[in-house]
């Protein structure tokens, strides 16, 4: 339940039923984190293919991504987010609950490589001070191999995961996992 009204499941129709099979089909269900989003359906569609593109990202994976999330999510203070995520670190890509405990600590101890880990931390001094990147630290990603679409992608998601985040703590989005 949240504070904004939802198209649930079972009344919903065109478009957002539509998308709602879509989500079921990918995900066994329609998340909260995603149903949210049905008040407005040319959202909820940009959100379902937004997630969409993550999944399929064929250089950025899953654990840095989620790893991201997850920690973009402490300081935003969305505890639905922070646990999903922890929990797909957990249950889906194979990390042990004190490897997310460590990375939430210190995310520079995240379990990934350390070309992930040098992505990762960007993405988080951005999201928290954009003004503060500097061309010497794009150039070090790109020395890590990390073109510059990576990048982009890298910080466009960070970035929309705090205003997704935004949303479901605005709406008060429960936890459905």
């Amino acid at each position: 339940m949240s504070l904004i009204e939802t198209v649930s499941p079972d009344s919903a129709s065109g478009e957002v039923a539509a998308l709602y099979e879509q989500m079921r089909a990918a995900f066994s269900g329609v998340p909260g984190a995603l149903s949210v989003w049905s008040a407005s359906p040319l959202l909820l569609r940009q959100q379902f293919e937004f997630i969409g593109y993550y999944m399929q990202h064929p250089r950025l994976s899953g654990a840095l991504l989620a790893t991201m999330r997850m920690l973009v999510s402490m300081d935003t203070k969305c505890a639905y987010c922070i646990e999903f995520n922890a929990g797909m670190l957990i249950n889906m890509l194979g990390w042990t609950p004190d490897q997310v405990a460590a990375a939430r600590v210190d995310p520079g101890q995240a379990n990934l490589p350390e070309r992930e880990k040098a992505l990762l931390l960007w993405v988080l001094k951005s999201v928290r001070d954009a003004n503060s990147v500097t061309p010497g630290e794009l150039d070090a990603l790109r020395g890590l191999g990390w073109s510059d679409q990576d990048i982009l992608d890298a910080l466009g998601h960070g970035a929309r995961m705090v205003a997704a985040d935004i949303v479901l703590n605005a709406f008060k989005v429960a936890r459905d996992f």
